[in-house]
């Protein structure tokens, strides 16, 4: 993939400001004008399934610029921590989004879920960066990321499109083309993109599945028509482009499931989430009892309290996570009697949320673009370490966070 050479203006804070001339006369960046960066999550695009020969555009890319051999999701390895951990740094125990569902006790009454995470006080204890991007000077959009349509600390992104919206992929990327067409006192210089599809494939089909093949099709095909648009536009050669995912995928099965009320009657817990992981508090008189039953290592599952968690997970501290956690071994998941029957044979063919270390749960890492090494295939990592490379090719200074630079500083060019 060749870049071609720019011959539109720089990318600004306005018009004119932090401009410099080429020899050509064309306009380039400065300090405070970045390249564009487009950060683009492929939900649940498992990093191996890149070697699936499905996906040629994000393989171009991979091939000009950086891959990583995975990326390590924060635990737990699903949606919400997930994604918050890229755009803050903090681990799901810092940025307070620790798991897709979710209670806390200084809002009582309340239940965090996916279809019940719009008040702002789930979100307030961290600062994602296109907030950072934009109380910095510059301007940002979001593109159906998860929660960006939710004002931290009273900030929206100057652009974005409501997360319930239904768009296909290819109206994803023709908003955010949409978005680097404006002036460049409008222009975003940090734009965030987000598709869904491949990880609902592979709940519904599992991993291995011909539903997630074609999602990986659908999904590359509108990554190609993004890179085509950039080219269009005069843009490519000027825009860092990052294409990761939140976590992988692993199989699942009726026959590798682990009942919970086969250990604990269903009237002694409360049951905050469950799945691959189970988070619950035992009901006020039966904490012993319930504790005795889970507490230890099971056949395909292991149970902690919070406090006693392994130490590499950095999970537990954080009010929000429940006091009792079990943890499926990668492809089982953790249900109750109830739940299965209520499926009337339906049952999820994919799951994730496992050990965080485990290979299954590896995402996707790709960057191109002119602040990145060609060819390069760089060693897994955490994705904590995400947010400051994007503060850095943002050129802005970083909120407090558990990142370290330098494990992907090597990934860029000099200067």
């Amino acid at each position: 993939m060749i870049r071609l050479p720019s011959i539109l203006v720089c990318l600004g804070l306005s018009a004119l400001a932090g401009c410099a001339h080429g020899p050509s006369g064309t306009m380039v960046p400065t300090a405070q004008n970045p390249p564009m960066l487009i950060l683009v999550s492929i939900d649940g695009f498992r990093a191996d399934y890149l070697d699936r020969g499905l996906t040629p555009n994000i393989a171009s890319l991979a091939a000009n610029g950086v891959r990583a051999q995975a990326m390590r999701p924060a635990f737990p390895s699903i949606t919400f921590p997930n994604h918050y951990t890229l755009v803050t740094g903090l681990y799901p125990d810092h940025h307070g989004i620790v798991n897709n569902t979710m209670e806390d006790p200084a809002i009582p009454g309340l239940k965090f879920s996916t279809d019940n995470a719009r008040d702002e006080r789930w979100w307030d204890e961290a600062t994602p960066v296109w907030v950072t991007a934009q109380r910095q000077g510059l301007h940002a959009a979001t593109m159906l990321w998860p929660a960006s349509d939710i004002p931290n600390h009273g900030v929206l992104p100057d652009h974005f499109v409501p997360t319930g919206e239904k768009t296909p992929p290819d109206q994803r990327t023709d908003k955010v083309l949409g978005w680097v067409e404006l002036p460049p006192g409008q222009r975003p210089a940090f734009t965030a993109l987000y598709f869904d599809q491949v990880d609902t494939a592979g709940h519904l089909g599992g991993p291995d599945s011909e539903e997630v093949n074609q999602a990986l099709r659908l999904v590359d095909a509108a990554i190609g028509r993004l890179v085509a648009g950039l080219r269009q536009r005069g843009l490519f050669d000027r825009t860092n482009l990052v294409i990761l995912a939140d976590h992988g995928m692993d199989s699942t099965s009726l026959e590798r499931t682990i009942y919970l009320d086969d250990f604990v009657p269903t009237k002694d817990v409360h049951v905050e989430a469950i799945g691959s992981m189970t988070g619950l508090r035992a009901e006020p008189g039966h904490e012993a009892a319930v504790e005795q039953a889970l507490l230890g290592q099971h056949a395909h599952m292991q149970c902690w309290r919070k406090a006693e968690l392994p130490p590499r997970f950095h999970y537990g501290a954080n009010p929000r996570v429940p006091a009792l956690l079990c943890l499926a071994e990668p492809g089982w998941s953790i249900w109750t009697h109830a739940f299965v029957a209520s499926l009337k044979g339906g049952f999820v063919m994919g799951m994730h949320g496992y050990d965080n270390a485990d290979p299954r749960m590896g995402a996707l890492f790709v960057a191109e673009g002119p602040a990145f090494h060609q060819g390069v295939v760089h060693p897994a990592f955490d994705n904590v370490d995400v947010y400051p490379l994007l503060t850095h090719l943002l050129r802005i200074k970083p909120e407090q966070n558990d990142g370290q630079f330098s494990v992907v500083a090597d990934m860029l060019k000099a200067g």
